[in-house]
């Protein structure tokens, strides 16, 4: 088994360490929850080109721009 194989592993804990964030009610910790998102979708995407999963890279591409989005709406400058 290569190291890439085992990317899936640190991609799910980087995953529930970033919805544990974004569940927070400190504004500041939402912050870094959307940008560890961002770092789970790209752990994921690179996960699913090495194993050939089509699905999962567009899932993570579309996660990505709503990841994106919600750091822009958790910011009060740009509400």
């Amino acid at each position: 088994m290569d190291w890439l194989s085992l990317l899936q592993w640190p991609a799910m804990l980087v995953t529930l360490v970033a919805a544990w964030l974004v569940a927070s009610q400190s504004q500041r910790r939402r912050k870094w929850g959307f940008w560890t998102f961002i770092a789970s979708n790209v752990l994921w995407t690179v996960w699913g080109w090495h194993e050939g999963a089509a699905a999962l890279i567009v899932l993570q591409v579309g996660l990505f721009l709503l990841n994106l989005r919600g750091t822009r709406k958790n910011d009060p400058a740009t509400s």
